[in-house]
């Protein structure tokens, strides 16, 4: 089964819109390593269309070093109503147009690499709301912005537990996590046993 990895960068108040605050910060090797390591584990990117043509616009003419050609030559989904096979002309590139649960619940089914998803805010959370996410990695930048497009959808009533199972250090205060989602069965199990204490 393929596994969906949700990467972002995220402020401490959960924002990942128009991520340009995170220049004021300087990547360090952990960081690098952080962003290299996920998209060489990949098979291919999953991505909303404003992720998809923003990427479009600016990676064909930064192909000169590994993570450049990766990036240009990596297989791509993008999910969109609007976009056309002709405008989707960055690399090997699939339009996922109808029903993005069920499209995505059948890349999910089939053997293969991490989809790996940057940005694309509303993809990632249709992806959240129905328990399509296996992995977040993230990074996370010590500055409170207040206000901006969140990771997790604002109408969630219900806890979602996570697993840490990386945590870095990088420059500028920088932390580089990785979680996992508990199973909503396990989290339930977890409770019962804890009433029953």
């Amino acid at each position: 089964m393929t596994r969906i990895v949700v990467t972002e960068f995220i402020s401490l108040d959960g924002v990942i819109e128009e991520p340009r605050w995170t220049f004021q910060f300087e990547r360090g090797p952990a960081g690098q390593s952080f962003k290299y390591d996920e998209l060489f584990a990949s098979e291919a990117l999953l991505l909303g269309r404003v992720t998809y043509q923003g990427f479009a616009q600016a990676w064909p003419s930064m192909g000169t070093d590994d993570f450049g050609r990766r990036m240009n030559s990596i297989p791509k989904y993008v999910v969109s109503s609007t976009l056309t096979g002709a405008e989707a002309a960055w690399g090997p590139t699939t339009v996922l147009n109808g029903d993005v649960v069920a499209e995505i619940t059948k890349l999910k089914a089939q053997p293969g690499g991490d989809l790996l998803v940057e940005g694309s805010a509303r993809l990632a959370q249709t992806l959240i709301r129905h328990g399509l996410v296996d992995d977040y990695r993230l990074m996370v930048f010590p500055i409170v912005l207040g206000a901006g497009q969140r990771l997790f959808p604002p109408e969630m009533t219900d806890p979602a537990r996570l697993t840490l199972t990386e945590a870095k250090p990088d420059r500028d205060g920088v932390m580089l996590l990785t979680y996992q989602p508990v199973p909503a069965g396990q989290v339930a199990e977890e409770g019962q046993e804890g009433n029953a204490r």
